[in-house]
């Protein structure tokens, strides 16, 4: 079995002085999309700002076997970690190709893939992004991470307040992404997680409670409801675990 592409030892996160993720302990393999769940608010997003450096941390993070943890964001983003943050957080007045070449940082970024897995925003290049539908955005957001070439994805929320067929869509991309990098992605539907995920981490109260194969814990309802608070493990959840 190869080694882990990421492995996080008890990293803590802070905002303002206030504890947001302790002592989570956790590795993402080098393939696959692995699920990172958990009830609103127990810190989720805070562990993917903290492997980032985009918050206080401490602890150790480890990428492709070298300690990141003492690292800036942008030597970490260099190495070749790509990040769709919460909200797409697009550049509303620039146009589509202008968000896109922000983003590029390699000699040879992968442009001819980016137009083939999104011809839609490809056919609105000169479209300003702002004016750009919710999940249009979201594609934007996805293609500024995917126009590199990177060792691992970091993806966060990428469905959240999205319709039910721009969610297949976005679910249909990131395994698609998929097949080139691992993903370590934070979701709350329940359905994109089952279609997509080999491994889950769940966290509580800003720990890991659970880590392990997707189909043990999304097989058993009993840990869901009282890991994420969803009654039905089959069907795409009405709650969050955000």
């Amino acid at each position: 079995m190869s080694e882990p592409i990421l492995r996080v030892s008890g990293l803590s996160g802070r905002i303002a002085g206030q504890q947001v993720v302790e002592d989570v302990s956790f590795e993402v393999p080098a393939v696959g999309i692995t699920a990172l769940l958990g009830r609103n608010g127990v810190g989720k997003t805070s562990t993917i700002k903290s492997i980032l450096g985009l918050i206080d941390r401490s602890g150790e993070v480890e990428f492709g076997g070298i300690r990141i943890d003492r690292l800036p964001t942008h030597r970490i983003v260099a190495k070749g970690v790509g990040y769709v943050p919460e909200d797409r957080e697009v550049f509303g007045t620039l146009t589509v190709a202008e968000n896109l070449r922000l983003a590029e940082r390699d000699e040879r970024p992968r442009r001819e893939f980016v137009q083939r897995l999104f011809p839609d925003i490809h056919a609105r290049r000169a479209q300003r992004a702002g004016t750009l539908s919710g999940g249009q955005q979201q594609m934007v957001s996805l293609a500024r991470a995917l126009v590199n070439e990177n060792r691992l994805l970091l993806v966060d929320e990428p469905t959240k307040g999205l319709a039910p067929r721009i969610v297949d869509e976005v679910a249909d991309t990131l395994a698609e992404a998929a097949r080139t990098v691992p993903i370590l992605l934070v979701e709350q539907n329940l359905h994109v997680i089952r279609k997509l995920a080999e491994r889950v981490v769940v966290l509580s109260g800003g720990r890991v409670v659970f880590t392990g194969e997707a189909a043990e814990l999304l097989d058993d309802e009993d840990r869901i409801q009282r890991y994420l608070g969803v009654h039905d493990a089959g069907a795409a959840p009405e709650g969050s675990a955000r």
